[in-house]
Formats: structure tokens, sequence, C-alpha cells
């Protein structure tokens, strides 16, 4: 797959910065994506449930992340292209 097309797609690896725009208000803001961790999330995907979730690591690593975020909370950060 090119990356103009993963661009295109908005689609968001494991280790991408992102933009969480989600619920929880005072996390706004840049942070790295991988896969939640948790045996909730893993089995989910391990079932195919087609809406993985994320876990939100500070990409300083100053602050505990948000946890089982849903990709529509997160938008890819334009410093990934």
């Amino acid at each position: 797959m090119s990356d103009t097309l993963i661009r295109a797609l908005d689609l968001i690896e494991p280790g991408d910065l992102v933009v969480y725009h989600g619920s929880i208000e005072s996390c706004h803001g840049l942070w790295l994506a991988v896969p939640c961790p948790c045996e909730v999330c893993r089995a989910m995907d391990a079932f195919g449930v087609p809406d993985p979730r994320l876990l939100l690591i500070d990409p300083w690593g100053e602050l505990p992340g948000p946890h089982h975020v849903r990709r529509q909370s997160i938008t890819r950060s334009a410093a990934c292209d």
C-alpha cells in the first residue's frame, strides 16, 4: 500500500502521533497511539470486533494516557506525513 493511500485513508498505525479530541477534555492534545493491551481489548481484537481500541502514550513520558480509546476520538497528526 502506498504512503499516499495510507494518508488518504487516515489510517493509524502503532506508534503514530495522533491528536486526541475525545470525551476526556483534560487529555486533548498529542499522543502516541498503540493497541490497547488490556485483556478485554485483546479479546475483542481476537474475535474480530471491527472497532479496535487504542492506548495513548505521552510522547514525553510525563502523563498517563487514556486507554480503551475509540478510533473516532483521534486524528492522525500531520507530523506523520
